[in-house]
C-alpha cells in the first residue's frame, strides 16, 4: 500500500521535530499563497474565492497519494491561462456556464492524469521537450502579462492572443484611468524590489539571515495590504475585487454534460501534460537536493486527485507551482504534512479574511501576476538553442510565435508536432562515418576527423542510429552510392556499436543490401552488433543470408578483410604519440 499511499511511509517516522518544521513552512507558504490564489483565479477569469477553494483540497490529496516530500500544489500562472482560454472560448466570463466549464476541467484534467497513473505513462512526459516547454512557457508568460495590462490601465480590453491583445490595449489608451495605473505601477517597484532588496534591508534591521529571508517572501502580502487599506482609507476610484462569500467551498460533483466534456477534451488533456511536466520537473529538482526520489508514475495519480478534489470544491486546474514549492523547501518543510498545515491555513483564512478583502484592488492582482510571470520568460534561451541546434531552435521558435499569434493551445500542440516531426527528420538522415583504425591501437574513427588507416577494397560504414523505417531506404542508398562511387571496393562493413534495434523495414533493406552488393562482386560484413540486435537478426535468419561474416569487434573485421593495413596500423606510433615527437623535433628545431 506504500506504492499508493506514501504517507504510510513518511507518516510511521513522524516526530515532533518534523511537526514544527512543517508548521513554519505551512504558516510561510499559507501567507504567500493567499494573495497568489487570488491573482490566478483572477487570471483564470474566475471569481478569486475559488482561487482559495483550489489551495485546499488539492493539497490534502497530494499529501495523501504525492512521492514529494516538498512540493506545494494549488493554482499556477500557466495552467490559469489555459482554463481561460478554453473556456472563453465556449462561454462568457462571469457567466455560471463559464464557472461549471472550468470545474470540468479540472474534474476531466483529474480523470485523464488517473488514468495515465494507473497505466504507468509517466514516460509521456518525455514527448515534450525542453525547447518547446520553455517556448510555451515564455510566450505564455508574455500573453499573460499583456492580458493583465488592461487592470493596470482601468480599461476594457479583451484578447486571448496577441494580434487580439494589441489593437485593443492601444484602442483602449485614451480611457486610461490615472489613479489606476499609478497604482498599479507603484505596487510593481514594490515588488521588483522586494524580491531583491527587502531581505538586505531587514538584515540590516538586524534581523537573522533566514528571517529576512522569510519576510522578503511576503512581499505580495505587504502590497496587497497596502493598497487594500488604501483604497479604503482613500476611497480610491479603483475597481476592486467586491464582495468575496465567506466559509468553506460546497463540496459537490462536477458538471458531467457530455457535449461539455467532448468540447474540452483537448484543452484537458493539454493541461493535464504542461501541468504534469512542470509538476514532476519540480519535484525532481527539489527531492535531488536532498538525495530523495519521486516516483513519476505516481504523481501522475496525485495530481490527477488533486485536480480531482479541486473540481469537487468548484475551483479550477492545479499543478504543482515552483514558487511556492520552492519557498516551501527553503522554509525547512519535512514532509507533505505541510501542505496539509498549509490547507489548514487557507480554510481559515477563508472563513476569517474574505471580509477584510472587499476593498482590494484588481490592479494590485496585475501587478502580482505580471512579476510572477515575467520571471518565467527566457528569450536568452532562444539564442543558447540556436546556437546548439537548428532543428530544436525552429520548434522553439514555431512554439512561441503560434503561441503568440493563435493562442495557448495551438502553440502546445505546434510544438510537440514540430518535434516529433524533427525527431523523425533526424532519424530519417543518421549519422554515416567512413571510418579507419587509429595507428597504434584498436580503435576505429572518423575518416573525416582523425589521421587513420584504411584500404582501399574495405568500406567501414559506422551507423550512429537505430535502423528503422525512416531511415532505412537513406541507409540503402548510403551504402550504394558509395560502392558505386569507388570501384576498388569489394567488402563493406557496418560498423553496428550505436545500432540498439532494427525493426523490420529496416532487416529488409538489409536484405537489399545484400543481395544487390552481392550482384556487384561486394560482400557485406557486420561487426560490433550489440546482443538483443543479433538475437533478432538470428530470429529472422538473416545471417543465413549474410555473405560475410559477423565479427565481434570492428579490429577483428579489419585485421581479416586487409591484414597488411591492420598491421601497419599497429606498426605505427600512436598519433599523441607522434604529435608530441613532432612537437619535441620542432622545439629542437627551433
Amino acid at each position: 500500500m506504500q506504492r499508493y499511499l506514501p504517507f504510510l511511509d513518511w507518516g510511521r517516522s513522524y516526530d515532533r521535530e518534523t511537526l514544527g518544521a512543517d508548521l513554519v513552512a505551512a504558516l510561510i507558504v499559507t501567507v504567500m499563497l493567499i494573495p497568489q490564489s487570488f491573482a490566478y483565479a483572477l487570471l483564470a477569469g474566475l471569481p478569486p474565492v475559488l482561487g482559495l477553494y483550489a489551495s485546499m483540497a488539492p493539497l490534502v490529496l497530494y499529501a495523501l497519494f504525492g512521492t514529494s516530500r516538498t512540493l506545494a500544489v494549488g493554482p499556477v500562472a500557466i495552467s490559469s491561462l489555459m482554463t481561460a482560454a478554453a473556456c472563453g472560448a465556449l462561454f462568457a466570463q462571469g457567466t455560471p456556464e463559464y464557472a461549471g466549464a472550468a470545474v470540468a476541467l479540472a474534474a476531466l484534467s483529474g480523470v485523464m492524469l488517473l488514468g495515465m497513473g494507473a497505466l504507468r505513462l509517466g514516460v509521456l512526459a518525455n514527448f515534450l521537450s525542453h525547447p518547446v516547454i520553455s517556448g510555451f512557457i515564455t510566450a505564455s508568460a508574455l500573453l499573460i502579462a499583456a492580458g493583465q495590462l488592461r487592470h493596470l490601465l482601468g480599461v476594457q480590453a479583451g484578447g486571448s492572443t496577441a494580434p487580439e491583445l494589441v489593437p485593443a490595449l492601444l484602442a483602449a489608451l485614451p480611457g486610461t484611468s490615472l489613479t489606476t495605473l499609478a497604482l498599479g505601477a507603484l505596487t510593481i517597484a514594490f515588488l521588483l524590489w522586494a524580491r531583491r532588496g527587502l531581505a538586505p534591508a531587514l538584515r540590516r534591521l538586524g534581523l537573522a539571515e533566514r528571517g529576512a529571508t522569510a519576510l522578503a517572501r511576503t512581499g505580495p502580502v505587504i502590497a496587497v495590504a497596502l493598497t487594500t487599506l488604501a483604497t479604503w482609507a482613500l476611497g480610491l476610484d479603483v475597481a476592486v475585487v467586491g464582495e468575496v462569500p465567506r466559509g468553506l467551498p460546497a463540496l459537490a460533483l462536477p458538471p458531467l454534460d457530455p457535449a461539455l466534456l467532448t468540447q474540452i477534451a483537448v484543452p484537458a488533456l493539454l493541461i493535464s501534460v504542461v501541468g504534469y511536466v512542470e509538476t514532476v520537473s519540480i519535484a525532481q529538482t527539489l527531492a535531488a537536493r536532498r538525495r530523495e526520489r519521486i516516483d513519476p508514475d505516481q504523481e501522475l495519480i496525485a495530481l490527477g486527485a488533486a485536480n480531482l478534489g479541486s473540481a469537487v470544491s468548484g475551483a479550477f486546474p492545479v499543478s504543482g507551482g515552483f514558487a511556492r514549492s520552492v519557498v516551501n523547501f527553503d522554509a525547512g518543510a519535512r514532509t507533505p504534512a505541510a501542505g496539509l498545515f498549509t490547507a489548514a491555513g487557507m480554510a481559515a483564512a477563508t472563513l476569517l479574511l474574505t471580509p477584510l478583502i472587499r476593498h482590494l484592488p484588481q490592479a494590485t492582482l496585475a501587478a502580482t501576476i505580471i512579476v510572477a510571470v515575467l520571471g518565467l520568460v527566457d528569450l536568452r534561451a532562444l539564442t543558447r538553442v540556436w546556437a546548439y541546434s537548428r532543428a530544436d531552435f525552429a520548434a522553439q521558435a514555431g512554439t512561441i510565435l503560434v503561441t503568440l499569434l493563435a493562442g495557448v493551445e495551438a502553440g502546445l500542440i505546434t510544438g510537440v508536432g514540430l518535434s516529433v516531426a524533427l525527431q523523425l527528420w533526424r532519424s530519417s538522415r543518421p549519422h554515416v562515418a567512413v571510418v579507419g583504425q587509429v595507428p597504434g591501437c584498436e580503435h576505429f574513427r572518423n575518416v573525416a576527423r582523425h589521421e587513420v588507416v584504411t584500404a582501399p577494397h574495405v568500406l567501414s560504414l559506422r551507423v550512429d542510429e537505430s535502423l528503422s523505417f525512416p531511415n532505412a531506404r537513406f541507409l540503402e542508398d548510403y551504402v550504394y552510392d558509395a560502392v558505386a562511387a569507388d570501384p576498388r571496393i569489394r567488402h563493406v562493413v557496418l560498423v553496428c556499436p550505436a545500432v540498439n534495434a532494427v525493426d523490420a523495414s529496416a532487416l529488409e533493406s538489409l536484405e537489399a543490401i545484400i543481395h544487390r552488393l552481392s550482384d556487384a562482386g561486394v560482400t557485406l560484413h557486420l561487426s560490433e552488433v550489440k546482443g538483443p540486435v543479433m538475437d533478432g537478426l538470428r530470429r529472422a535468419g538473416l545471417p543465413e543470408h549474410l555473405t560475410g561474416e559477423v565479427f565481434l569487434s570492428q579490429y577483428d573485421a579489419f585485421r581479416t578483410l586487409a591484414p597488411e593495413a591492420a598491421a601497419e596500423a599497429m606498426a605505427r606510433p600512436r598519433l599523441a604519440e607522434a604529435t608530441q615527437a613532432r612537437r619535441g623535433t620542432g622545439r629542437a628545431a627551433g
